[in-house]
């Protein structure tokens, strides 16, 4: 495989990780550059785009009938085409800080384990779209575990949770392969409809998307605290109409996030039990590293190691882990061929 020419003619690599949630962008040379939510918003009158990103974010709940706030990624893969390279064509542009080139950037993608032909090709169909002049797929538990300096080339099992915002990916890698994987819905989105549902059933209280993703982050926790967390919440009242405050606290967070959690263990069983035996004595040995947002959920590398019996830790600033990965790839892409997603099998098979 040729090396990625550095030559002024050509735009300076990129790596992305497309999230449900989020993206993240890395510029070969300078590091992770962007991290905005995976967000934009549309003008069905004019059919263009409004804003991208954060701005975006903030229009949630809040437009007017003409103004659609899309999130063009769901459970990780595109959901919609045009608005996804909309998102691409502003997150390459933003990282080559709006100055344009010859040749466009070469783009590794973080995309979920398991994704189908389809979907692969409508990433980077979309990449290429949007401005690039080759697009490579990696799945993201793969760049992940790069970006966690694990040791995915050599002999060893190693199993990794990346617990993202549309989808949590499972795998188990040795030999620059992924052996057994699995992806699940169980992710941060679904603990968000956990907590929504949980208040309306409990509190007869509607709370909207942005609220629960609050509460989740500010007093979310799956086992007990020594200092229990609370947090004040609005919504409106289904009996009444109207707006009211109720107190929610980390025990009733933890009660509504309990039926996700044990969906979750299900998936991992299913990954354990694919693995083989002399690889998963690596794994009982090492451990399972998480990163990804859900990641950052208190108390989840310990109830995870209570459940599954064994170590589990948190990788180094899980948010960035894939992307800081796939920023490894554009680096040094030689070492990692052997993960990428092949085109040619993609069309082949489609």
């Amino acid at each position: 495989m040729a090396r990625f020419s550095n030559n002024l003619l050509f735009s300076p690599d990129i790596a992305i990780d497309l999230g449900t949630a989020n993206t993240l962008v890395y510029v070969r040379g300078r590091g992770v550059v962007i991290n905005e939510p995976s967000i934009v918003a549309v003008n069905d009158k004019t059919h263009q785009v409004v804003t991208v990103g954060k701005e975006a974010k903030t229009m949630l709940g809040k437009t007017p009938p003409h103004i659609r706030v899309v999130r063009p990624l769901l459970h990780g893969v595109i959901s919609d085409f045009e608005v996804t390279e909309e998102l691409l064509t502003y997150l390459i542009t933003k990282a080559q800080n709006g100055r344009t080139r010859l040749f466009g950037p070469r783009v590794v993608i973080g995309v979920p384990t398991g994704v189908t032909n389809v979907q692969s090709r409508a990433v980077r169909d979309a990449a290429r779209n949007a401005g690039a002049r080759e697009a490579i797929i990696l799945e993201e538990p793969v760049a992940g575990a790069i970006g966690a300096k694990l040791p995915v080339a050599e002999a060893v099992g190693t199993m990794v949770l990346d617990i993202g915002g549309g989808t949590t990916d499972i795998a188990v890698i040795a030999l620059k392969g992924v052996v057994a994987s699995k992806s699940s819905q169980v992710a941060g989105d679904r603990f968000n409809e956990n907590i929504i549902d949980y208040v309306r059933s409990e509190f007869k209280l509607g709370i909207g998307e942005r609220t629960a993703e609050d509460v989740k982050i500010d007093i979310g926790s799956v086992i007990s605290l020594a200092e229990p967390l609370s947090k004040n919440v609005r919504g409106r009242d289904f009996a009444t109409g109207l707006p009211r405050e109720i107190v929610l606290t980390d025990a009733h967070v933890r009660e509504a996030l309990t039926p996700s959690l044990e969906a979750l263990m299900d998936a991992m069983k299913e990954v354990i039990e694919a693995t083989p035996p002399e690889l998963l004595s690596d794994v009982l040995q090492h451990g399972v590293t998480v990163f990804g947002g859900g990641a950052l959920l208190r108390g989840l590398p310990q109830i995870l190691g209570k459940m599954l019996g064994v170590p589990v830790q948190v990788a180094a600033d899980p948010l960035t882990a894939v992307v800081r990965g796939a920023g490894i790839v554009t680096e040094h892409p030689e070492p990692y061929a052997d993960f990428f997603i092949d085109e040619e099998d993609i069309l082949s098979e489609a």
